[in-house]
């Protein structure tokens, strides 16, 4: 099955695009409260979770063991839950080889994100895993994206375009990795009419301010996930985990269904 399709039937299962950000702050009482506090997370979450996402920086900012505790997490996940891997690798031939066989072949995550703009053959070889999805940033969430990602060109598209263009080439050479898109909904509105109906990783909502309007006004065919970190681990609020993520959830399918 390939990772789109299997993302699908996640959304299906659950009625819920909300992807849970595992995102925990290093300073709060180190790997082993991380590691206590993100099983709760994962455990309470899990119900409402089209897919989980932890993001390489939080563990790696702990030292050998916040990796150690990031593999615990990755083979302790729900089978049925997909799991995006953070990470923003860019690098060139053997090395990003053996990135792409650490997270997919190691670590086995269903995808990974990538940054791009080292070109095609930066990508490739992520892009032969069966059953595996990568997701390029093409317009992020913070405001400076502006400072290359929505630049115009002379020819009239924006570097973006240049982006989503790789993936484009993936797909028409049938490669068996899926190729979506980070775009952030800060950000959503301008671009949706230029990213091609590919699985979108979605973040800015929340504490970022992101508007879903545009993004469910896209009737877009993909399986697109919209990310929540803060919102669900640090709210500031009484609620448990699993009731802000039921909430942030039923935000998202109000937003599609409306």
């Amino acid at each position: 099955m390939r990772y789109a399709e299997r993302l699908q039937q996640r959304i299906e299962k659950t009625g819920s695009r909300l992807c849970v950000g595992l995102d925990p702050r290093p300073g709060d009482g180190g790997a082993q409260f991380a590691r206590n506090f993100l099983m709760q997370v994962i455990e309470e979450t899990a119900v409402w979770a089209a897919a989980f996402k932890p993001n390489m920086a939080y563990f790696e900012a702990m030292g050998i063991e916040g990796i150690r505790l990031l593999e615990d997490l990755l083979a302790s996940m729900p089978d049925d839950v997909p799991v995006i891997l953070d990470a923003k690798r860019s690098d060139i031939g053997e090395t990003q080889k053996y990135y792409a066989q650490g997270y997919f072949g190691g670590w086995n995550v269903d995808a990974v994100t990538l940054n791009p703009f080292l070109g095609y053959d930066s990508i490739e070889p992520f892009l032969d895993w069966e059953g595996k999805g990568i997701y390029l940033l093409a317009v992020t969430s913070n405001a400076g994206s502006a400072d290359f990602q929505r630049q115009k060109l002379a020819d009239g598209r924006s570097v973006f375009e240049l982006v989503t263009a790789l993936g484009e080439r993936a797909c028409i050479e049938g490669r068996k990795t899926d190729v979506g898109y980070v775009v952030g909904l800060t950000n959503a509105a301008e671009v949706l009419d230029k990213i091609p109906d590919a699985p979108l990783l979605v973040p800015g909502l929340g504490a970022q301010g992101g508007d879903l309007a545009a993004l469910a006004a896209a009737a877009r065919k993909a399986p697109d996930v919209i990310n929540v970190s803060r919102g669900i681990l640090y709210a500031g609020d009484e609620r448990g985990f699993g009731a802000r993520a039921k909430d942030w959830a039923e935000k998202i399918a109000a937003a599609y269904a409306g």
